[in-house]
């Protein structure tokens, strides 16, 4: 029998179907059958499918769809014992990879380069795949030629804002202090959003290396991982990963020999959305409640403690070591002029297919779209959301764009944090016009009045229509009030709930009147209550 290695995926979304048990399951047969010093049974990070659990079988590179343990004992038995496929759990490596035609884009694999590849808890694997050779090579160069390569890469912000990644190390090298942090914004509270999860959960080594890297080249000397708190299996992924580079002389003192000190620990966040907002989440580091400071000053000059500070995202971090690796020339070579590398999208709502791809920047919604599987849950695909819950609200006269960080000031849709958000036809706009702002209205700080009493009027505005007692100075009012908002508002919580609001109002602008002028909506999806009848009284 040759020797085989199989991996299981134990990403958290595995891990609810049934991973864990489907692993001690495997190896209990692996061992029963005296097969240890031949069958290598590893853990990975996810593998491109949330149908169920997939299980890969190497080296014959073949996928499977588990969902009982029923499946687990005939992979073990056909094709484990036996050397046989089996044909009706297998999942074609084409959709797997959401390779579906030679027409559409493929994956271009940066910040997932090792995820479904590698044991995320062994540093070997990573280290075995070029890990930590970027840190070595970057401390070969000057501080401002790292910076100069992050700079000339065009790399921008993958958490939404798309601020160049260079220029914030720039601005942070540039300004003397005796203490500087670097700090990983893992929070992710977007809703739809869990491409971060993913890479921290399979791949956190790419991580911990980018904040070493960042941390030499702007001089500063300690980081913090601020995570979610329900992020449990990027949390204990992360925690044995810094561990485990420390014990090899990646984080500490005197790294490779290089005489430059880092040390990295994590702080838990406490599911405030807010925070993602990068002044509110150093409030959140200090102590305190996560509420955003008036800027300037930015945290490059001042953060953490006060001192100058970089925050960047999970996803932006990942792309940091192939830079280094394989210079900005090449990084620059993908993507679109403006929007330079990849972006990992996450598919939700009622979409036939869950997980996450990356894509080069500029692909365009419709094959997005074709790569998910399309709809489901009803035949017909509504609308799609971009970007986030912050995000904007499309229907398919915009699935032709081409998602970049441009394409909100070209076409009105944005890319965000890369969310695909389906909703079928089965879903009404004022109601999903209502249960955004409510999220928001939920999630206001109460620091500023334009947030904080715009997402509760906008609400009450909202659930007036929603009963069919709207008029159109109503909604005139709703737009006055996202438009106010985006002018004015203190961080860019308030200022971008303007974007989903407006962008349903101008898109399904029908359904929010059918509800004003009294009329069932669009495919009678909402019906106007019938009017109460009076009781008659009866004569004693």
């Amino acid at each position: 029998m040759k020797p085989i290695t199989v991996l299981v995926s134990v990403d958290s979304n595995s891990v609810l179907l049934g991973a864990k048990e489907f692993f001690k399951y495997l190896n209990e047969l692996i061992k029963e059958h005296n097969l240890d010093s031949i069958v290598d049974l590893l853990e990975t990070g996810t593998i491109g499918n949330y149908n169920g659990v997939t299980i890969a079988i190497m080296p014959d590179n073949v996928f499977y769809n588990v969902k009982t343990k029923e499946d687990v004992f005939r992979i073990f038995e056909e094709h484990i014992l036996k050397g046989r496929r089996v044909l009706d759990l297998e999942i074609e490596k084409e959709k797997l990879l959401n390779l579906t035609a030679e027409k559409l884009p493929k994956e271009f694999k940066i910040v997932t380069r090792n995820i479904g590849a590698i044991n995320p808890k062994d540093i070997k694997e990573y280290i075995a795949r070029d890990g930590y050779f970027a840190l070595a090579k970057a401390l070969q160069m000057k501080p401002e030629q790292i910076i100069e390569e992050i700079k000339n890469s065009g790399l921008r912000g993958r958490g939404g804002a798309g601020f160049p990644t260079g220029l914030k190390w720039e601005l942070t090298f540039k300004t003397p202090a005796d203490q500087k942090y670097i700090v990983c914004n893992a929070d992710e509270g977007e809703p739809g959003t869990y491409k971060d999860r993913l890479i921290m959960e399979g791949d956190p080594h790419s991580v911990i290396e980018a904040m070493v890297i960042a941390g030499y080249a702007v001089g500063a000397t300690k980081g913090y991982i601020y995570i979610r708190g329900e992020y449990y299996g990027s949390v204990e992924n992360l925690r044995k990963a810094i561990k485990d580079a420390y014990e090899y002389g990646f984080l500490g003192k005197n790294i490779l020999n290089s005489n430059f000190n880092f040390d990295l620990s994590i702080r838990l966040g406490a599911g405030a959305y807010v925070c993602g907002e990068e002044t509110a989440l150093l409030e959140s580091l200090e102590g305190r409640a996560g509420r955003p400071r008036l800027k300037p000053p930015y945290p490059p000059q001042s953060g953490l403690f006060g001192k100058p500070t970089v925050i960047n995202n999970v996803e932006t971090l990942a792309n940091i070591p192939p830079i280094i690796l394989k210079g900005s020339e090449w990084f620059k070579s993908i993507g679109t002029e403006s929007s330079p590398g990849t972006k990992v999208f996450c598919f939700a709502g009622n979409l036939s297919n869950r997980g996450i791809v990356e894509l080069p920047m500029g692909v365009k919604v419709k094959d997005l779209l074709v790569l998910s599987g399309g709809v489901s849950g009803s035949d017909n695909l509504k609308m799609i959301q971009t970007g986030g819950i912050a995000g904007t609200f499309i229907s398919s006269e915009k699935f032709d764009t081409p998602l970049d960080y441009d394409s909100h000031a070209k076409y009105g849709v944005s890319l965000g944090s890369g969310v695909i958000l389906g909703i079928n036809d089965t879903h009404c706009a004022v109601d999903i016009a209502l249960n955004v702002m409510k999220f928001f209205m939920h999630e206001s700080c109460g620091k500023c009045t334009p947030c904080r009493e715009g997402t509760r009027t906008a609400v009450k505005i909202l659930e007036k229509i929603s009963r069919f007692e709207g008029t159109e100075k109503d909604l005139e009012e709703l737009i006055e009030i996202a438009n106010f908002a985006k002018d004015t508002a203190l961080c860019g919580l308030g200022q971008s709930f303007s974007v989903p609001l407006l962008s349903l109002i101008n898109n399904f602008k029908e359904e929010f009147l059918d509800h004003i002028e009294n009329k069932n909506c669009i495919a009678n999806l909402c019906k106007k209550p019938e009017p109460k009848k009076k009781k008659s009284k009866t004569v004693k």
